[in-house]
């Protein structure tokens, strides 16, 4: 018998492939529904729950770093309060399940290039209203747990890549300048950021896998990352993109796409993951670069 799971962020770009993964027969999981709710108004939340979910992914929140900066106020009210109220709610309904907290490879903050890879004994140390309202929120949960006597764990994904997500994004920004200039519809110029900054990049079918899997077999209490192990530059993603599309064009360094509190290098251990869970990742960086240029070029075919 499937085990209930109810999800938070489904529309989302993670949620939208953890719902498409949870509809293979294997999942284990049946995905309870839930009417449109908003974590930062309580009383959207005293009727989501028909059945008491078994566990709970609460992916959703606010994610993107500049709009942070531009209303801290308001990513610490969906994010942490909002959080607060999911729990809250959950508890007057009587859950004592699972629950696994989505936070950020974005805690960690700086971190030196001698502390490389980065593994959860790393301090965080939030460099932006973003990471501290994820740092926060994890905090919250894990007391949470120790109170409520819930098994509450938190992730820390790293950069996740994958079809489906919004250009806002630096891989999927340049996946769908290059498929507009392969197909004609932009000059072959490239408006980017910081490209020479790495990261580790996974696909988000390994992301989805990793939460499941922590879901079946990880250790309450517990913080993990979900990373590649792998650090890539934005540039070399960009060149391999272009290579795929076979196009050749000029890189234009656009400010407004530039981030403050940058860090150059990123690299993070799963080793705590794969020894509690068995999880590796299985998606390579090409077959994820190949996925998402395809992907945006049926969309642009569109615009």
């Amino acid at each position: 018998m499937k085990k209930r799971l109810f999800v938070t962020g489904l529309n989302g770009f993670v949620g939208r492939h953890l719902r498409s993964r949870l509809g293979a027969a294997d999942s284990g999981w049946e995905l309870l529904p839930a009417p449109p709710f908003d974590l930062t108004q309580p009383q959207s939340l005293q009727d989501l729950w028909p059945e008491l979910p078994d566990a709970v992914i609460h992916l959703a929140g606010q994610t993107f770093v500049p709009e942070a900066f531009r209303d801290p106020a308001r990513t610490l009210q969906i994010n942490l309060l909002g959080t607060l109220n999911l729990l809250q709610a959950l508890k007057a309904r009587g859950f004592s399940g699972t629950f696994l907290y989505v936070s950020s490879g974005d805690v960690y903050g700086q971190v030196s290039e001698n502390d490389l890879p980065i593994d959860e004994r790393q301090p965080p140390s939030p460099r932006n209203p973003y990471a501290v309202s994820k740092a926060s929120t994890e905090l919250l949960c894990l007391q949470w747990g120790m109170s409520e006597g819930w098994p509450v764990m938190v992730a820390r994904p790293f950069n996740h890549i994958g079809t489906g997500q919004l250009d806002s994004f630096a891989v999927a920004s340049a996946a769908r300048q290059i498929a507009r200039i392969k197909h004609g519809l932009q000059a072959p110029r490239l408006e980017v950021g910081d490209i020479d900054v790495t990261r580790d990049f996974l696909d988000v079918a390994d992301v989805v896998n990793a939460y499941l899997a922590l879901l079946r077999s990880g250790v309450p209490g517990q913080v993990y990352n979900i990373c590649s192990g792998q650090e890539y530059s934005i540039r070399s993603l960009i060149q391999q993109l272009a290579d795929i599309a076979q196009v050749e064009m000029e890189l234009v360094q656009d400010p407004a796409r530039l981030r403050r509190a940058e860090q150059r290098r990123v690299c993070g251990s799963h080793a705590r993951l794969q020894a509690v869970t068995g999880w590796t990742p299985e998606t390579t960086i090409k077959q994820s670069l190949r996925a998402i240029l395809s992907d945006w070029e049926s969309r642009v075919r569109q615009e």
